[in-house]
C-alpha cells in the first residue's frame, strides 16, 4: 500500500476508554467517491492511494496502518442553545485515524460523519445526506479561500442507502464524510467530566491537548498549565471568530460541542454566508431567537468560553482564570482587524490608522447595506482598486457621502502585494460568492440529475479565488460524479 511518506499515529488512545468507546463503521451497500481532497492528501502523505484504496479506507474504514486498530467515538457533554445535555457525543462519526502534516509537523485528526451508529446515536440512525456532504464541501472551501482557520472535507463517498429527513425532500441520498482538524477535542469534551465529577480526567484531559497541540504552553505547576490553556484558548478562539465576521460566515451551532478547544471552525449544518451586513441575520430556521445570529457569534463564544473556565476551576484560583477571559475581548478585536486587513489585501499601519479604517469600513458596510462579498472583492488592494471599484455595479454606494470616511481613511493604508491585482480573477465581471441561493442551485442538478458540472465549476471558482488572495490552493475538483 502506498503510503509509506504518511506519518500515522494514534495519539488519542493514549487517554484510555474514559474518554472514548471503541466502535464498528457501518457496512454501506455501495461506495462511491464524490469528492477527494487530493492537496491535503498529499501533505499528509496518503497523496498516492488508489481509488480501490481510498474506498477501502474511507468508505470501508479498514485501518490506516500505524493508527487506530478500531474507529473511536468520542465522549463529551454540551450546552445546546445554552441547555445542558449530558447525552451528547459522536452518535454519527467516529475519530479514524491521525496523521501528522508533512508540510509543518502538526497532528491532524481524520474524522468522520455519516458512519453509522455508536452509542451515543440514541434515536438517529448515524448517517449523512449526501447533500450534507456537498454543503460541508462548499463550506469548507470557502472558509479557507476566505483565509477562515477551518476544518478541511477530505472525502465524500456516497453510500447508496435512502434516508427520511424532516429537512430535505425525502428520501434523499446517503453519503459519507471524512475531515480534517487539528483536534476534536471540544469545550464539551471538558463539561463531561466537570458534569461528572471527575477532576483528574479534567488534567488528563488539559495536559493531552498541551502536549499534543501546544507544548509551548507546558508550565510545570497544574493552576499555571490551566490559566495558560484557557488564555490560549481565548486567543484561538477569538481569532476564529473573528475570521467568520470578516468573512460574513454565519455558522448557526455554536453550542459548546461545536468549539474545538485547538481553534478550528468545524461541524458545518446549518451555515450561511451574509448578503450584507446584517448583525441579525440568522442560519438556523430554529434559531427563532438570534441567539447565535452573524453579530451575536462573538458573544456566544465568549459565554463558551465561561464554560470551559468552569471546567478548570478544579485546577486553578478563580481570579487567574477570570483574567484570562478577559483576554477574549482584546484579542477579538485585534483578530478582527487583521482579518478584515487580510481580506482587503491591506498591510497594517499604526494602530490608530488601521482601527479607524476598520471602524470606517465596517461601520459602512452595516450603515449602507452595500452587497457584502462584492464591497470586498471592489476594494481589494485599497486605493490602488479605485477605478475598477467606480465600474463596479456598486458604484453608487461608493460616491455616497456615506463612504467618504472609508476613502479617506484609505489614504493611511497600502496593499501587501500590489502584484495580487493582477490577477484574473479581479478582472472578472464579480466576486465569488456563497450565498443560500446558489447552494441550492448547485444541489439541484445533483438530485435531478446526478448532474456535478456546477459543483465541479464552483470548485473551481473558489480555487481560483483563493489562488488570487494567496490563501490556501482551495478545494480540489470532485474525485468523480
Amino acid at each position: 500500500m502506498p503510503i509509506s511518506t504518511a506519518r500515522l499515529a494514534q495519539r488519542h488512545a493514549e487517554l484510555g476508554d474514559a474518554f472514548y468507546d471503541v466502535v464498528a463503521p457501518a457496512a454501506f451497500p455501495k461506495a462511491i467517491p464524490r469528492y477527494c481532497n487530493q492537496p491535503w492528501a498529499e501533505r499528509i502523505g496518503l497523496g498516492d492511494l488508489t481509488e480501490a484504496e481510498w474506498i477501502a479506507h474511507f468508505g470501508r474504514f479498514d485501518p490506516l496502518p500505524g493508527s487506530f486498530p478500531q474507529p473511536l467515538a468520542l465522549r463529551y457533554h454540551g450546552h445546546q442553545f445554552r441547555s445542558y445535555n449530558p447525552e451528547l457525543g459522536d452518535g454519527r462519526g467516529f475519530l479514524f485515524a491521525q496523521a501528522y502534516d508533512l508540510a509543518d509537523g502538526r497532528l491532524l485528526d481524520l474524522a468522520t460523519k455519516g458512519s453509522g451508529r455508536t452509542p451515543w446515536s440514541r434515536t438517529a440512525d448515524g448517517r449523512l445526506t449526501l447533500k450534507g456532504g456537498v454543503r460541508e464541501i462548499l463550506a469548507t472551501g470557502m472558509l479557507e479561500a476566505l483565509g477562515v482557520n477551518t476544518s478541511k472535507t477530505f472525502s465524500l463517498i456516497e453510500t447508496g442507502e435512502e434516508l427520511e429527513r424532516g429537512d430535505e425532500p425525502s428520501p434523499t441520498r446517503s453519503a459519507v464524510l471524512v475531515r480534517l482538524s487539528h483536534s476534536h477535542i471540544r469545550i464539551g469534551s471538558f463539561q463531561r467530566f466537570l458534569a461528572l465529577d471527575e477532576p483528574d480526567n479534567i488534567l488528563k484531559l488539559m495536559d493531552h491537548t498541551i502536549r499534543t497541540h501546544m507544548p509551548d504552553l507546558w508550565r510545570e505547576a497544574a493552576p499555571d498549565r490551566a490559566v495558560a490553556f484557557l488564555e490560549e484558548v481565548c486567543r484561538r478562539v477569538a481569532r476564529t471568530g473573528a475570521q467568520w465576521m470578516a468573512a460574513g460566515f454565519v455558522h448557526g451551532v455554536l453550542n459548546t460541542d461545536n468549539i474545538n478547544v485547538t481553534g478550528e471552525s468545524f461541524d458545518y449544518g446549518p451555515w450561511r454566508f451574509v448578503p450584507v451586513n446584517d448583525p441579525a441575520f440568522t442560519a438556523a430556521y430554529f434559531d427563532v431567537q438570534g441567539l447565535y445570529s452573524f453579530g451575536r457569534q462573538p458573544e456566544a463564544l465568549f459565554w463558551n468560553l465561561s464554560r470551559l473556565a468552569e471546567c478548570l476551576t478544579p485546577l486553578a484560583p478563580q481570579d487567574g482564570l477570570e483574567a484570562a477571559l478577559k483576554l477574549f475581548g482584546p484579542a477579538l478585536q485585534e483578530a478582527f482587524a487583521n482579518a478584515l486587513l487580510a481580506r482587503l489585501g491591506l498591510a497594517r499601519t499604526d494602530d490608530d490608522a488601521t482601527h479607524r479604517f476598520v471602524a470606517a469600513f465596517w461601520g459602512f458596510l452595516a450603515r449602507s447595506g452595500a452587497p457584502f462579498e462584492r464591497t470586498f472583492f471592489d476594494w481589494y488592494g485599497g486605493l490602488a482598486s479605485a477605478a475598477r471599484a467606480a465600474a463596479s455595479p456598486s458604484a453608487a454606494f461608493y460616491a455616497a457621502e456615506a463612504f467618504a470616511p472609508v476613502r479617506a481613511s484609505l489614504e493611511a493604508m497600502a496593499p501587501v502585494d500590489a502584484g495580487r491585482l493582477a490577477h484574473p480573477y479581479f478582472a472578472g465581471s464579480g466576486p465569488c460568492t456563497m450565498l443560500i441561493e446558489e447552494v441550492e442551485a448547485l444541489w439541484a442538478p445533483i438530485a435531478d440529475g446526478d448532474d456535478w458540472s456546477a459543483l465541479h465549476a464552483k470548485l473551481a471558482a473558489i480555487a481560483n479565488m483563493a489562488e488570487a488572495y494567496g490563501t490556501r490552493a482551495g478545494p480540489s475538483a470532485a474525485a468523480s460524479a
